[in-house]
């Protein structure tokens, strides 16, 4: 790297910022009116150029994000972003040098939590990045598979079709309830509910324009599906498909309406979901799980920038009162012996002399930190070590959610 300098990004180098980060990833343009987005939610004062002999050669940037933990606080978190480092500029240890750069920085502006979505999730362990949550993908048969059983007061919720864009400072609000309820969820700030109308005609792939359907009850919103149709026909006759974008609701009545009504819409046979909870509830209501043929991928990647801090941040399902031996390489500030105590009320953590009852590395932390991925599973792999007996099994418990942490979307 003896040629490269990181420099904090200025306004007037963004298009060739971002221009770098096209080409790293396939050289496609993005549709001007998301590059125009991307550019409005930039924050500068945290994204980094890397810069040799006058040119652009790698990004990196991050968002400064409130992330749902257990518990139902709201947590700051930076949001790694548009990282990318030139073809012709590998393994020059350019992305490390900026990975560097940005820890130190979260570290000084006391950001508990750092995290990201990976191109490739082999990438960012050995910057201490564990894979947190996961999301559920589906394509449903909906000409063989239908709700078997719903909730009571399913029929009586009243939906309507509605201009995506019209409603959605009403569906932001209701998205806004959500976010305590689920750990991963990410509060957004202005601006980005932008990124759920955006619908360039590039990224639709023959699909219809973004639809809406709203869910109400007692003149009441109780949910909203946002969803596109692909049609396609055949000898046989129509076999087009609906394409889910994203889905809320505040109860199970409204929940299950939305969802009968997706798998119900005319000259349709599929109903593609992605990037769903893994626990999503219509798994239960389907009448034929075999027909839907799910598939699970990593989601969410996150990594304690403060160990104590993220800790003490959340609560925790049963008491807990256990030494953690921390194994932090990238930033050396985290390792060592940390005693957590807390339950569902709150919780502390500060460092301690006494005998460690668990080892770990910050990046089995991450991954265990919203309560997704088990203690006891990543000890199972070698990947955590019992010091004193019983310990694993107390923490695994208090580490747990109620529900599977999720994050509803991209950054």
């Amino acid at each position: 790297m003896t040629s490269t300098e990181l420099r904090t990004l200025r306004p007037e180098d963004w298009d060739a910022w971002y221009g770098n980060l096209e080409l790293a990833f396939g050289g496609v343009p993005e549709a001007p009116e998301r590059s125009a987005l991307w550019r409005d939610l930039t924050e500068f004062d945290r994204s980094i150029a890397a810069w040799d002999d006058g040119q652009i050669v790698g990004t990196a940037g991050s968002y400064s994000f409130r992330l749902s933990v257990p518990g139902g606080a709201i947590v700051p978190a930076a949001g790694v972003t548009m990282v990318s480092v030139a073809a012709t500029h590998r393994r020059r240890g350019i992305l490390r040098a900026m990975m560097r750069r940005q820890l130190d920085d979260l570290r000084a502006a006391g950001e508990p939590l750092a995290v990201l979505t990976a191109s490739e999730p082999a990438i960012y362990g050995r910057f201490g990045y564990g894979v947190a949550t996961h999301h559920l993908y589906a394509e449903i048969d909906t000409a063989r598979v239908r709700l078997a059983e719903v909730p009571p007061g399913t029929d009586e919720v009243r939906l309507r079709h509605a201009d995506p864009e019209a409603v959605l400072k009403d569906c932001e609000a209701l998205y806004a309830r959500r976010v305590p309820a689920r750990p991963g969820m990410l509060e957004r700030r202005p601006g980005w509910e932008r990124t759920q109308v955006m619908d360039p005609e590039s990224r639709r792939d023959g699909a219809s324009p973004l639809r809406c359907v709203l869910a109400e009850s007692g003149g009441e919103l109780r949910g909203y599906a946002r969803y596109a149709v692909k049609p396609e026909w055949d000898l046989s006759g129509p076999r087009g498909t609906v394409v889910l974008r994203d889905l809320e609701a505040l109860d199970p009545a409204a929940y299950a309406a939305l969802w009968r009504f997706l798998s119900d819409i005319d000259l349709t046979s599929t109903l593609k979901v992605s990037g769903r909870p893994v626990d999503d509830p219509w798994l239960h209501l389907v009448s034929d799980i075999r027909r839907c043929e799910v598939r699970v991928r990593d989601s969410l990647h996150l990594r304690p920038v403060d160990v104590g801090a993220a800790l003490a941040a959340r609560t925790y399902a049963v008491p807990v009162d256990v030494v953690l031996e921390v194994e932090d390489a990238f930033c050396p500030w985290n390792s060592g012996r940390w005693r957590l105590t807390g339950d569902a009320g709150g919780a502390s953590c500060a460092r301690t002399d006494d005998a460690a009852d668990l080892a770990l590395g910050v990046r089995e932390l991450g991954a265990a930190y919203l309560g997704g991925v088990s203690l006891a599973a990543l000890a199972g792999a070698g990947r955590v070590r019992e010091l004193r007996a019983g310990a694993l099994a107390g923490a695994s418990a208090a580490f747990s959610s109620a529900v599977a942490p999720w994050l509803p979307h991209g950054f």
